[in-house]
């Protein structure tokens, strides 16, 4: 299926990881040139090579989204090199784990500052040659955990599910300009993260870490951890032609894992 994106501008936050690198690579395989943005510079080369690997061009941008002057001047460079951005991709790293009480305010300004802020002003950043060319995806990355709220991970679920009203609401805003808003929810995906997530589990509990890890497995309808790749192939689609009727929707890639409707 030729998804129609070939040629297209995508910008992919927090590309480094696992989930950010994939998507980077699924979108660059269906011929559109990819900006990569991220903090780590050594594991955003990285990625920018993977996606230079499918014969697609990649441009690398290093900021970090808990500081607003980065990521703003990081924009205004972006746009400098490749002219605009036709597909936008609101990936974040997470914040750290813990309960939803007893931190500093400071921490959650700075999850809110990161996760949110961040993605809304990009998206005010870019939205407006969306919507002059007539043709815009904007996809935003969030967690299970707005669904169904993941214990010790308060922060992420608090702020994450904001991103939801702010994603519906934008769609209806944007969408008589062939913009298409949407959000994606990953389940237990194999990343660096996911590990991290498990790692610091087994600690807690006193467990062995692969116990932990078949524990979670054990909970997810098709009895596995999705694949960085299977969920990027899910952005990628609603990044493409083919998806121009979608906005405005909330699609779960989780193999099962959420169990409500």
């Amino acid at each position: 299926m030729d998804l129609g994106i070939a040629n297209k501008r995508a910008l992919v936050l927090s590309a480094s990881g696992g989930l950010g690198s994939a998507i980077a690579v699924a979108l660059a395989r269906e011929g559109a040139t990819v900006c990569l943005a991220g903090r780590n510079e050594q594991a955003l080369a990285a990625a920018a090579q993977r996606v230079r690997a499918t014969g697609a061009t990649a441009h690398s941008f290093v900021w970090d989204l808990a500081h607003g002057a980065q990521w703003s001047e990081g924009i205004a460079s972006v746009l400098q090199r490749v002219g605009g951005i036709d597909i936008l991709v609101n990936n974040t790293g997470g914040p750290p784990p813990g309960p939803a009480h007893g931190h500093a305010l400071d921490i959650w300004r700075n999850a809110f500052e990161s996760m949110v802020l961040s993605v809304i002003g990009i998206t005010d950043l870019l939205l407006p040659g969306m919507r002059e060319r007539g043709w815009g995806r904007v996809i935003t990355s969030t967690s299970s955990g707005v669904v169904a709220p993941i214990v010790n991970l308060g922060l992420s679920n608090a702020t994450r599910i904001s991103l939801l009203g702010w994603s519906k609401a934008l769609a209806r805003e944007v969408a008589g300009q062939g913009v298409t808003v949407n959000v994606l929810i990953p389940g237990r995906i194999a990343t660096a993260r996911t590990l991290s997530l498990d790692s610091a589990r087994a600690r807690r509990e006193g467990r062995d870490l692969a116990a932990v890890e078949a524990e979670s497995a054990a909970t997810i309808a098709l009895g596995r951890y999705g694949r960085p790749e299977e969920y990027a192939d899910a952005v990628a689609f609603l990044a493409s032609e083919r998806a121009a009727y979608i906005t405005g929707t909330t699609l779960r890639v989780d193999g099962g894992l959420i169990a409500s409707i």
